[in-house]
């Protein structure tokens, strides 16, 4: 009994929130702006080439880093945002090109 009294309160729940509402839309924003900062801010790595879309609380973080350790840095901050709910990792690890002659 109490399994189905749980489920049917989070159905309802659930329910009851607009999936494309213009307030979920506007707090994705916002959190989106949040994650962006935060990982701007950071003073070791670069994550200007990173670009963050939050959809419903999910971070998905797409772009560009030079490290496995920015890379690993990028999840940790948009963890640490208020509003994200989980992350997405959708990052590229940029290898290093070979430079000089085939000599």
């Amino acid at each position: 009994m109490c399994i189905v009294l749980a489920a049917s309160v989070l159905a309802v729940a659930c329910a009851n929130t607009p999936a494309g509402s213009p307030a979920q839309a506007q707090a994705d924003a916002a959190t989106a702006s949040r994650v962006s900062a935060a990982l701007n801010d950071d003073p070791i790595f670069f994550f200007r080439h990173v670009e963050v879309s939050i959809d419903h609380g999910v971070a998905s973080l797409t772009g560009i880093v030079w490290t496995t350790d920015a890379l690993y840095r990028a999840q940790q901050i948009t963890r640490g945002v208020p509003g994200v709910t989980r992350v997405v990792n959708r990052m590229e690890l940029e290898r290093p090109q070979r430079t000089g002659g085939s000599g």
